[in-house]
């Protein structure tokens, strides 16, 4: 049965609503990745967690995300994204509640991977829905806006666990962090059912490659898993990092598995040519790069002000407020421009928000702790300006040259890209920040110049991959402008 153009993309009625219903659900699970930052202590004193505990109630979710995202996304390419939109947020509500439920520490760990599971079920989906629903400069515009949503999400996402456990004390305020989510996701997947389109392009013939899916995931899976057990402290278990090896060795099978099942005329999960795009190759590594450095910012500034200047968990999500509304600003005034000049905005982003991270860094190091947080927060707007034009701007300059049939793929293979990012990133911070606050004596023992010298050391190790990002930026433009390419051309629907 062939589709409409009208039927695919929905009517002009509806596109903007199921925009938002997507938009919405993208933010949630971003939410969850970002606001479990100031939960830690509270469900430590609770539960108690220890910090093996800790790091997967953090990264576990990231590592889940990170391991459903592409067979998702190819799922969702073959099958149904409206379908696989649904069964991801009905996990995604039932594994919220079974965190919020959660009587012990394992309970709260395995829910958090069965909802990090569901996240990367949705996440691919969602991207593939904002290809398949706008196209030319509209498409721009549903990314900016895109782009300061997720912006938001991970900004306020230590504010509302901050406001939830200010208000409700500790163990209502962490249950609740978690449990806000269902009755929102009951909401959007009434919505859902209602407004996302059920027809989409599909390419002739293409078929789900369960052995490319099953090496894939293990290759994932076996790189992030090495980070994610890493805290810095003496539990870690030197032995994990030969994972590595075994990644090697799935990635490569992964690599010859997906060129033979090409040459037979079949549909492979990645189709590598995708990577010779230049706007792909580099929009992955630009998102990859830049999410190593963004969530470490946060959690490292949380620790920082919670640990070692003794600030409550409210005042510390406070402090990411200025960054969330200025990130907003930014992408929504910038997004009409990301068709026509993305390249630029991403290179201006990216060096905007290297100076606001270089700001914050100096105010921590030496500000008075009495007035540290109203420093930082206001330094703080700087980068969130620089993160609202990039988000957007590099978002669309990923997938604009990518095929409607593949839109699902290449999304989530960008994504795993955010989620590798953030799993390392996330890894090599919190282990340096624990290990200087143990090499100190330890929490409640270090004084205030050892969690300081602390900082500036992860804060400076998330300056040098800013850095990487921006040099990358810059290449991408010059490549660009020699291609005489810096405005894209609208990819085929095949």
């Amino acid at each position: 049965m062939t589709s409409t153009p009208a039927s695919i993309g929905g009517s002009k009625d509806t596109r903007w609503p199921a925009f938002a219903v997507c938009t919405a659900v993208a933010v949630l699970t971003i939410l969850d990745l970002a606001k479990v930052n100031v939960t830690l202590a509270p469900i430590s004193h609770t539960l108690g967690t220890g910090a093996t505990e800790t790091q997967l109630i953090v990264a576990g979710y990231v590592l889940a995300f990170g391991i459903a995202l592409v067979p998702a996304g190819r799922l969702g390419d073959v099958w149904n994204r409206k379908a696989l939109f649904e069964i991801g947020l009905a996990v995604f509500t039932g594994a919220s509640l079974l965190c919020a439920l959660a009587p012990v520490k394992e309970v709260l760990v395995g829910a958090r991977l069965l909802q990090g599971l569901a996240a990367g079920i949705l996440m691919p989906q969602v991207l593939g829905l904002v290809q398949q629903l706008f196209q030319g400069a509209e498409r721009g515009r549903a990314f900016g806006i895109f782009g300061a949503s997720i912006g938001l999400g991970t900004a306020f996402g230590p504010t509302v666990g901050g406001l939830l456990i200010g208000t409700l004390g500790e163990e209502l305020g962490w249950r609740w962090t978690f449990g806000m989510n269902v009755p929102l996701a009951l909401i959007l997947l009434v919505l859902a059912l209602r407004l996302l389109p059920a027809a989409q392009p599909r390419s002739a013939g293409t078929q789900l490659d369960l052995v490319g899916v099953g090496l894939l995931a293990s290759t994932v899976l076996l790189v992030m898993l090495p980070f994610v057990l890493t805290t810095g402290r003496s539990d870690d278990v030197p032995a994990r990092w030969f994972l590595l090896i075994g990644a090697a060795i799935t990635g490569a099978a992964f690599v010859a598995w997906e060129r033979r099942y090409a040459r037979v005329g079949k549909t492979p999960v990645i189709d590598f040519a995708l990577f010779r795009t230049s706007s792909y190759r580099y929009g992955v590594l630009i998102t990859t790069c830049f999410f190593m450095a963004m969530p470490a910012v946060f959690l490292v500034i949380t620790l920082f002000l919670m640990q070692g200047q003794g600030h409550p968990a409210l005042v510390a999500g406070l402090v990411s407020v200025p960054y969330a509304l200025v990130s907003a600003v930014s992408a929504a005034v910038l997004g009409r421009y990301t068709h026509r000049f993305a390249p630029q905005l991403v290179v201006a982003g990216v060096g905007t928000y290297l100076v606001g991270i270089a700001g914050v860094l100096v105010v921590a190091g030496f500000a008075d702790p009495e007035h540290a947080p109203l420093l930082v927060a206001a330094v703080f707007a700087i980068s969130g300006a620089g993160a609202g034009a990039v988000m957007g701007a590099n978002q669309m300059r990923t997938l604009v040259d990518v095929p409607l049939s593949e839109a699902g793929v290449a999304g989530s293979f960008q994504q795993v890209g955010q989620r590798l990012g953030n799993a390392v990133g996330v890894a090599v911070t919190t282990s340096t920040f624990f290990a200087g606050i143990a090499a100190a004596g330890g929490e409640g023992v270090a004084d205030l110049e050892s969690y300081r010298h602390t900082m500036t050391l992860c804060m400076t190790i998330l300056l040098g991959v800013v850095g990487v990002t921006l040099i990358l930026a810059i290449v991408d433009l010059v490549g660009a402008r020699r291609r005489g390419r810096t405005s894209p051309a609208e990819p085929p629907a095949r």
